[in-house]
């Protein structure tokens, strides 16, 4: 391919291979960069590529070049995607914990007593009875309570956010 017939190819081709790339991907910039590089490859490729077969050769260069950009920019919303859910199942744990405990504070006292003895420190129910001077049936209907109790109110959405 000479010089006159690489010009001939820019001014024939170039809009419809931009417009071919522009109506699949829809970004402007990156199409613009497409066609640059399909051309620069065409260029530096001329010795191989024929005249007759340039347009050919270009579409398929943008083609492949379009895909390329395309499973890259999916794997790298997949990693942003993986980078966000961590950052908020990370949040989530401190505000769930926060919510958590707001809604221990909003129980009656003897509920929230046997409940943090029971849960966070571990007692049997027999041990937390004779502590709080409570019948062991008294500790399981408590703490039954105050987990439903808490259920209800983590379970609200609008507490969560």
């Amino acid at each position: 391919m000479t010089i006159e017939e690489y010009n001939q190819a820019v001014n024939q081709y170039a809009d419809g291979v931009y417009r071919f790339i522009l109506k699949n991907i829809k970004n402007e910039e990156n199409a613009r960069d497409i066609v640059q590089d399909s051309f620069e490859r065409l260029w530096s490729h001329s010795k191989e590529v024929s005249a007759e077969k340039a347009k050919s050769y270009l579409f398929r260069s943008a083609y492949n070049r379009m895909i390329d950009l395309i499973r890259k920019g999916k794997k790298e919303s997949q990693l942003k995607e993986l980078h966000l859910e961590e950052l908020i199942t990370g949040e989530q744990y401190s505000d769930v914990g926060e919510v958590l405990n707001r809604a221990v504070e909003c129980l009656p006292a003897d509920q929230r007593s046997v409940l943090m003895l029971r849960d966070y420190e571990g007692y049997s129910y027999k041990e937390i009875a004779e502590i709080t001077k409570l019948t062991e049936a008294q500790v399981k209907v408590y703490i039954y309570r105050a987990r439903v109790f808490l259920k209800k109110y983590i379970g609200k959405i609008d507490v969560l956010v």
